[in-house]
């Protein structure tokens, strides 16, 4: 791989990890035009770690509410008084306290997922990919007709209710699922946390916290690898793929987080159906 084409793949992974299109299937798209089949998995999961950067940089203040919330939940600490009525996930150290558990189990579910879906991934034809570019886009159609029929489901926001077990097992699956190639995790994770009743801001919020141990837990999982990187690969593609995946992540997050917002995501399926049928017609 030159370092161009990781650059290249940097850049597509900033932007496919945030926006609801798929960061894996556009990689393997790219990787099997640029005809890079030795590339080992790792590869993919260290232009993730760059956009978690990116992730955890973005929502830095948000995350330090929630370690201190749980610090003081471990050594027993007086809830902090604090309050904040526009923050569902950390606004109080009740809501914090929700939050991490929902994080917890949301992860554990996801792992679980994760482990099946990675020893079908490398066997899994491009088409496939393509296949997932489609439910990516019905998922995100599906979610924003949902949340504009069901107003009331927002109501959750204004109680400050936080985020339930059944919710967050519900939103573990969404983002399981979003491990497939072609299928989006923050996609179908915000899908998820929209379908389960919380509103369209704090379920983006959460999609991208709770990717930090998913990612982690994927860089665990391919650890093993690192030798074979460096020699199918080379050290100066990974690092400059590694800062192009974080500053077009940073970029499009900052974007994606306004989109969210507006509630304008259906729109991404304007893109994912004609590239899904493109790549089952002409892969």
């Amino acid at each position: 791989m030159s370092v161009l084409q990781s650059i290249l793949l940097g850049i597509l992974q900033g932007i496919a990890e945030f926006l609801p299109i798929s960061s894996s299937g556009h990689l393997a798209v790219a990787q099997f035009l640029f005809k890079l089949d030795d590339v080992p998995l790792l590869y993919d999961v260290i232009l993730h770690l760059a956009t978690l950067l990116a992730v955890v940089i973005f929502f830095r203040a948000k995350i330090w509410k929630l370690l201190c919330c749980f610090g003081r939940w471990i050594a027993r600490r007086p809830l902090n008084s604090d309050n904040d009525p526009e923050d569902l996930l950390s606004g109080n150290d009740i809501l914090g306290r929700k939050t991490i558990v929902a994080i917890i189990c949301a992860t554990f579910v996801t792992g679980i997922l994760g482990i099946l879906s990675s020893k079908l991934i490398p066997e899994m034809p491009i088409k496939f990919t393509c296949a997932g570019f489609l439910v990516t886009a019905a998922l995100l159609i599906f979610s924003s007709f949902w949340q504009k029929k069901n107003r009331g489901a927002e109501v959750l926001s204004s109680e400050k209710k936080g985020i339930g077990v059944f919710q967050s097992l519900f939103i573990g699956l969404m983002q399981g699922i979003g491990t497939l190639p072609g299928i989006s995790r923050s996609g179908s994770t915000i899908a998820g946390a929209q379908l389960a009743g919380i509103d369209r801001q704090s379920a983006g919020e959460f999609s991208f916290i709770v990717s930090i141990p998913a990612i982690l837990g994927a860089f665990v999982l391919e650890a093993k690898d690192l030798g074979e990187l460096g020699s199918s690969v080379g050290l100066l593609p990974v690092i400059f793929g590694f800062i192009s995946a974080f500053a077009a992540g940073y970029v499009s997050l900052a974007f994606l987080m306004k989109l969210i917002k507006k509630g304008k995501l259906e729109w991404f399926a304007a893109y994912l159906i004609p590239l899904g049928i493109a790549g089952l017609i002409f892969f």
